[in-house]
């Protein structure tokens, strides 16, 4: 048995087809390179032609797809919000498919990248044997796939897991209403913004950072200064490490997991920060659970949401570990 695995990201497209053991062939990439709306729509449509051509070409039956996407998804429609592709605020991504590849009659299976993570690492990432595992995507957001008692978690409106609006400080500021207050210190984005800000107001600062124009400060430069000891670096990503330590614990409390695994862009250089990451939490968790808890990076830093794309077309969209 073989589907068809999408992982939409917010710069670009990855496709495959998976089999039933995990094998992953013919995996194909394109950048979106700007494009917005029904536009991208018709870019994974023909990201899904391409592998139905070679599953054809290689006698290899398709039975469904399945799609990855960077939003949140309503399950029962197959409608998506993607907030970092404009005109996705309620795509009809799954009719999209349906329509331009009337030939194939297979069902399509969508579901957001927290959740995607999740499914692929539990079939071959860190997850394997869990039936209680959170995955932590850090990247230019935040966002957490949650399977508790062998089910993964949707809402009443199918926007669980949005955890860059976790609240972790008082007072509130007008600034975390865009993305977050956990978004705002934690994210890549938020990372890479808080040293501009400290490098902007301090004028006496001569660090590594001083040596780029602001404006192009990245969090890869942050990561990079850090290693050289610079200060700022330091003092913004001792405050990531704070709060990725009280959401930890947040996670822990609420719905003691076996593991927690950290994975995205940031997570990534970050890793050498789970441990500290662990200490934190120690301070604010519910202090049985959290000596019963795992905190690892992600076994699939490149492919998870892929993998997972996969298994939730090859089990009918419907993810469950009974």
């Amino acid at each position: 048995m073989a589907v068809i695995a999408l992982d939409l990201g917010g710069t670009k497209i990855a496709s495959a087809i998976v089999d039933d053991a995990g094998g992953v062939k013919f995996t194909h990439k394109n950048m979106l390179q700007g494009r917005t709306g029904h536009e991208v729509g018709r870019l994974i449509v023909d990201s899904l032609a391409r592998q139905f051509d070679k599953a054809q070409y290689h006698r290899i039956p398709i039975t469904a797809i399945g799609i990855c996407v960077p939003g949140s998804v309503n399950c029962a429609t197959g409608h998506v919000w993607a907030p970092n592709i404009p005109g996705w605020g309620r795509y009809p991504l799954a009719q999209e498919v349906l329509t331009l590849l009337p030939e194939h009659k297979v069902p399509v299976y969508v579901d957001n990248d927290r959740s995607c993570s999740v499914y692929g690492e539990l079939w071959k990432g860190a997850a394997q044997g869990c039936r209680n595992v959170i995955f932590m995507a850090v990247g230019t957001g935040i966002g957490a796939g949650i399977v508790i008692d062998g089910h993964t978690l949707h809402g009443a409106n199918d926007i669980i897991g949005a955890t860059g609006w976790m609240a972790l400080q008082s007072p509130y500021i007008e600034q975390y209403g865009p993305q977050g207050c956990f978004e705002y210190y934690a994210s890549g984005t938020g990372i890479c913004n808080r040293a501009k800000e400290k490098v902007r107001a301090d004028k006496s600062y001569r660090g590594s950072l001083r040596q780029l124009p602001i404006s192009r400060i990245s969090t890869k430069h942050v990561f990079e200064a850090y290693d050289k000891g610079d200060c700022i670096a330091a003092s913004v990503l001792a405050k990531a490490v704070e709060m990725w330590g009280m959401a930890t614990a947040n996670f822990v409390s609420l719905f003691n997991p076996e593991k927690i695994i950290w994975g995205g862009g940031v997570f990534g250089p970050a890793r050498v920060f789970i441990p500290a990451i662990y200490e934190e939490a120690l301070k604010w968790a519910q202090p049985l659970s959290i000596k019963m808890v795992e905190l690892v990076p992600t076994q699939l830093p490149d492919s998870a949401g892929l993998l997972g794309a996969g298994f939730l077309a090859l089990n009918n969209g419907k993810v469950q570990l009974d």
